[in-house]
């Protein structure tokens, strides 16, 4: 078996089953029913609980988890894990190839050789929820090719008769010297800023399910790293009409670290359910 390893260092993510039993047991009762959600994907200390939020609400009688990253810019080709498996600390999760396959006829692509954390931080949740669901990884260009990448999904999916779940992923803001944006200085105020106004904004735009305005915010304000992930998700959700997405919960890498004062540099994370 060809199998995708692990790419992130240990403190991404626990790999010790048992505590992401323990960090993830409290998400287990969630009546997870949706077709798609979006989630944030920074290390677990940071975004964990906020994704799994999202993760759990997805639909639990699902063959098909299809977690879709970015950190791709516009214009480039979807990338696909090509591999037969990808591991996980909870055992590996199969690729279905079959839906890969069909989905690679409709939109092209290219294998994704690449280490990137976008869909590897989701997968041992996944594994969780979905203990004998398939996988499929693939990311896709902060473009509006994306939207109709996720309606070519459940197209494929439709053809297969594949109950998919769809887990969109992406970071939102990233503010601070360490990532050379830094327009209201640093401190309370920045922090107020980017939570108020510029993540307030871009989770304005996927709530009012225009993927043409995602993706404006994220290129304008800087408010999204995979917006084509979003987008993605958008299309994959009108397609199946699944409903609008909705907030679930957002925090920032500052409310985890806990400190009075606010870091040099901090991220925001959202997630959310469509329907």
């Amino acid at each position: 078996m060809n199998l995708r390893g692990s790419c992130l260092a240990a403190g991404w993510y626990y790999r010790n089953p048992a505590e992401i039993s323990r960090f993830l047991s409290e998400y287990s009762g969630a009546p997870g029913a949706a077709k798609a959600a979006i989630a944030p994907h920074a290390g677990w200390f940071y975004s964990g609980k906020i994704a799994a939020r999202a993760a759990a609400s997805l639909d639990r009688s699902a063959d098909t988890v299809v977690i879709i990253g970015g950190h791709l810019a516009g214009g480039a080709m979807p990338v696909f894990a090509l591999e037969d498996a990808v591991d996980s600390p909870l055992g590996y999760m199969e690729i279905d190839a079959e839906l890969r396959d069909a989905l690679y006829e409709k939109i092209n692509g290219e294998e994704d050789r690449f280490p990137d954390n976008t869909v590897e931080v989701l997968v041992p949740m996944a594994r969780f929820f979905f203990p004998k669901a398939r996988l499929l990884w693939v990311r896709f260009p902060a473009d509006r090719s994306s939207f109709e990448h996720g309606k070519a999904l459940a197209a494929a999916a439709k053809d297969l008769g594949r109950n998919v779940a769809v887990l969109g992923s992406t970071d939102l803001t990233h503010y601070g010297q360490n990532f050379g944006f830094t327009p209201k200085g640093g401190g309370l105020n920045a922090l107020r800023w980017m939570r108020e106004v510029n993540d307030r904004n871009f989770i304005d735009a996927v709530e009012s399910g225009d993927p043409a305005a995602v993706l404006e915010k994220a290129k304008a304000d800087h408010s999204s790293c995979s917006a084509g992930a979003v987008t993605g998700a958008m299309g994959f959700a009108a397609a199946e009409r699944a409903g609008s997405a909705r907030l679930l919960e957002y925090g920032t890498s500052a409310d985890a670290e806990n400190s009075e004062e606010p870091p040099a540099s901090f991220v925001g994370y959202a997630s959310f359910v469509f329907g």
